[in-house]
């Protein structure tokens, strides 16, 4: 059976803090994320400093016209990063560029797992009706999650909600990865549709991303490995 894998997410306009909080998750957690506030605030060699010898989510989410997202994603092959993000409403068009560029850009034996973002954990039903979409978030997630697998992706980004219902449309191959991940007691923050590590490791998922849980901790490699333990247990 597979191994549900962690992704800390170090979210931070510090690279001191990074720095500090990769450190000492070295061993503890299976990768680490970097996301629009460290890169916007700390710039793409900062980037590459912190991932480097490291695994690397780098989760900008590329949303754009087809040609701009391929031209990013091939500014971004330096980088090194094993799972990188777009987001599925940018049409199968896009997604299609988005794995055009991957595979031009990158060596095939270090190429990135492209996902596409399908929900955020932070929309539910009312968020999805403000901005002009009827279905159910689970409805959303589905409809682009089958365009997106069509149009290239490796995997996808879901809420835990959505992992069942993803694997019963496209099966065990796209890579599900899964935010809004939160222990046992622990806050909700902004996230809304939300799971325990366990809970999501036992609907399917591969990689779990947990940040504030982690790295707000008062000793954050000892909140990872509790984590990992958690998904062993799972």
């Amino acid at each position: 059976m597979k191994r549900t894998r962690l992704i800390t997410a170090l979210d931070t306009q510090n690279i001191d803090q990074a720095r500090e909080w990769a450190r000492a998750l070295d061993g503890h957690t299976d990768a680490i994320k970097l996301g629009m506030e460290f890169t916007y605030a700390c710039g793409l060699p900062a980037v590459a400093e912190i991932a480097r010898d490291r695994s690397l989510f780098l989760d900008l989410k590329l949303h754009d016209i087809p040609n701009t997202v391929a031209k990013g994603l091939t500014s971004l092959a330096p980088l090194g990063a094993s799972l990188l993000t777009v987001h599925a409403s940018g049409g199968s068009a896009m997604l299609q560029a988005a794995r055009a560029a991957i595979d031009e850009a990158y060596p095939e034996t270090r190429r990135p797992c492209l996902l596409a973002v399908t929900v955020l954990t932070s929309l539910d039903q009312q968020g999805l009706h403000e901005i002009g979409i009827d279905a159910t978030p689970r409805e959303q997630v589905v409809r682009l999650g089958r365009m997106a697998i069509a149009a290239g992706a490796d995997g996808l980004v879901c809420s835990a909600e959505e992992i069942a219902p993803l694997r019963d449309a496209l099966g065990d191959k796209p890579v599900l990865v899964v935010p809004g991940i939160r222990p046992a007691g622990a806050s909700a923050d902004d996230q809304k549709r939300i799971m325990t590590p366990a809970q999501a490791a036992q609907a399917g998922a591969d990689w779990i991303v947990v940040g504030r849980p982690i790295t707000r901790a008062h000793n954050p490699a000892q909140a990872a490995a509790a984590i990992q333990d958690e998904l062993r247990d799972a």
